[in-house]
């Protein structure tokens, strides 16, 4: 078995994200060079990372998947030949109003290796705690995506995704081994169910899941809840941060994940007709 299906060492980056679109990608590019130097194989941002609104505000102009700030995570990629996980960056829409909320895997050479649209749109009205519409501005993606790569098998959710269990069993099947779940979790919610659910997530499937967070005051009315988190298969948390922004660092153990799934056969056990026949793609 060669080094790199071994395993690998994950950075998941905490931010602070604001309307200010040229300042969060200087502190992402800040972020990817400490994480590089620190020895990461793949470095992964949070959801909205280039752009965090207010609530009801429309936002940056969505991009192509060859605009400019992909083009900057793109850069990242090669400058520190490392794999990139742009959390989601706003992804226009040809001939659409609307825009996909979308997590881009940059490969080391900087082409594109996957792109997932998010599925689930965060539409919730908790009076006074967490009122968003998600839906008014986002279409939801309609597959799950795994990218095999290199570094193993990694499976692509955005933040809401988290509630919705049935996608990671799909992205495990299809055979991913490491969940990743850029978010943005307001601070409401992210108190009681944050890492239980991503705990969750990690034990059903006996997979990694990589979580890199917004956290903080973005606005008046808009606070994330951070907590930042690498969780193991058995449910551990290997590393977190909880406040304040910066990168965590974990090793990724896939020997380790392939020796539980050994032991304690749980997907083997599956009863796929209660999933139906949809399976991941690349």
């Amino acid at each position: 078995m060669t080094e790199a299906a071994r395993g690998f060492t994950v950075a998941a980056v905490q931010m602070r994200s604001t309307n200010d679109r040229d300042r969060n990608l200087d502190i992402a590019e800040a972020f990817a060079a400490e994480a590089a130097d620190r020895g990461a194989d793949l470095i992964a941002f949070p959801e909205n990372v280039a752009d965090v609104r207010a609530e009801r505000s429309v936002g940056s102009p969505p991009e192509p998947l060859d605009g400019p700030t992909a083009q900057r995570f793109s850069a990242m990629a090669v400058r520190h030949r490392a794999w990139i996980l742009a959390g989601t960056i706003a992804l226009r829409i040809p001939r659409g109003r609307k825009r996909y909320n979308a997590s881009i895997l940059f490969a080391p050479d900087g082409s594109v290796a996957a792109v997932y649209r998010k599925m689930h749109l965060f539409d919730v009205a908790i009076p006074g705690r967490a009122e968003f519409r998600e839906s008014s501005l986002v279409k939801a993606g309609d597959a799950p995506v795994v990218a095999a790569t290199p570094l193993g098998v990694l499976g692509l959710s955005v933040c809401y995704d988290l509630r919705f269990p049935e996608l990671y069993r799909r992205l495990v099947l299809a055979g991913a081994t490491v969940l990743f779940v850029p978010s943005a979790f307001t601070a409401f919610t992210g108190r009681a169910h944050w890492t239980a659910l991503l705990r969750a997530r990690a034990i059903e499937n006996l997979a990694y899941v990589v979580a890199p967070a917004q956290w903080g005051l973005h606005h008046a009315r808009r606070r994330s809840y951070g907590h930042t988190s690498v969780i193991d298969p058995w449910g551990k948390v290997v590393a977190e941060l909880e406040s304040g922004t910066g990168v965590v660092l974990a090793r990724i153990d896939l020997t380790r994940v392939a020796r539980l799934r050994r032991e304690l056969p749980v997907l083997t056990h599956v009863r796929r007709e209660l999933l139906g026949g949809q399976r991941g793609s690349g």
